[in-house]
């Protein structure tokens, strides 16, 4: 998950709250901030819950800001968004074609949709093109070796 922070007049800024990207230290701190696990808190970023969102931010900006007190860092609404990581995407993306993948209206909507809530709209074109490739069916087994000094039955002994 990669959370977007966008003050008015200023430059965007973009934080990794993904899989893999915050310390056990860190989660502890926001739960004990946001008096919440941590599961309901991703539950919360993803939904774009502005309390989740805030605190998430907040503790990354710690990273370089160690002095920055929670009740210092308020943005306004809709300064914060959630958008999908590239891990997201192809898992969404994989999701919407094995459920769509007979109605390929519905299948490019959902598509469409995807491609508004990525971070990174190529990601989304990676992953499109990725889950919907025809995919190589099996490749025939070699017949296994018939041990030496056996033969293979011809079609006259039958």
């Amino acid at each position: 998950m990669i959370i977007v922070y966008e003050p008015e007049g200023c430059e965007q800024q973009t934080f990794d709250a993904g899989r893999g990207k915050l310390r056990a230290s860190e989660i502890q701190i926001i739960e004990r901030t946001a008096d919440a696990r941590w599961p309901d808190i991703k539950e919360g970023v993803k939904a774009g819950d502005i309390h989740a969102l805030r605190v998430v931010v907040w503790a990354i900006r710690k990273r370089t800001e160690p002095t920055l007190r929670f009740a210092d860092f308020d943005p306004f609404e809709g300064e914060l968004r959630a958008r999908l990581d590239a891990r997201e995407v192809h898992a969404y993306a994989e999701a919407m074609f094995e459920q769509y993948r007979e109605n390929p209206d519905d299948l490019a909507e959902a598509f469409d949709e995807l491609r508004d809530v990525a971070f990174d709209r190529e990601d989304v074109e990676t992953a499109i093109a990725d889950v919907t490739a025809p995919k190589d069916p099996a490749p025939a087994q070699e017949p296994e070796p018939m041990p030496e000094g056996t033969q293979a039955a011809s079609p006259s002994d039958a």
